[in-house]
């Protein structure tokens, strides 16, 4: 009985088995982002917030006190201008993870958006947006929503199961900014 295998067909078809496996990989990848594309992993939240615009947005954007009220995103620095680069740090299960997304919209009062990239565009990208929405009876519809696609997303499993994270620093934010109003003179 014989247990070493034995090459019957010359290296060249083994040569070009493994270079069919090795093409399997770009296109398995490509597959999966293809995939993403229109089926995109969405969390959103609304919340409504009992203040104007400008009040939710200046809260927002004094990422300086994340660490008093924000239970999520900790640290947030840089500018907030489009095209700006932004250092966030967030916690993470019993760690944190620090990202660095560029600012794709800064429109005080009413918008901002980035995104997020792992390593390269394509492999697991973010798009993060916090949108205010003026209803005109004294509150404002706060909205925030994180899109993901790219090749790993939809091998990410419960990493991108984040909708409890998004909740609660919807339901912060309303509450300093709330807060904020009741104590304003």
């Amino acid at each position: 009985m014989r247990l070493v295998p034995t090459l019957t067909h010359g290296p060249s078809t083994l040569v070009a088995v493994l270079l069919g496996l090795l093409a399997l990989v770009p296109l398995t990848g490509l597959a999966a982002y293809a995939w993403t594309a229109t089926h995109p992993h969405v969390i959103t939240t609304t919340t409504r917030i009992r203040a104007a615009p400008a009040q939710v947005w200046s809260v927002l954007a004094d990422r300086a006190a994340y660490p008093e009220w924000n239970p999520s995103i900790i640290l947030s620095e840089g500018d907030l201008v489009v095209g700006g680069r932004l250092h966030n740090e967030v916690r993470s299960g019993d760690g944190t993870m620090t990202f660095d997304p560029v600012v794709l919209a800064a429109d005080p009062g009413r918008e901002l958006r980035w995104i997020g990239r792992l390593w390269v565009p394509g492999l697991a990208d973010g798009e993060h947006s916090f949108v205010i929405r003026d209803l005109g009876d004294g509150s404002v519809e706060f909205t925030q929503e994180e899109t993901f696609v790219g090749a790993l997303v939809p091998f990410a499993g419960a990493t991108l199961d984040l909708q409890d994270d998004v909740d609660a620093v919807n339901a912060a934010l309303k509450e300093r900014v709330e807060a904020r109003v009741a104590s304003a003179p």
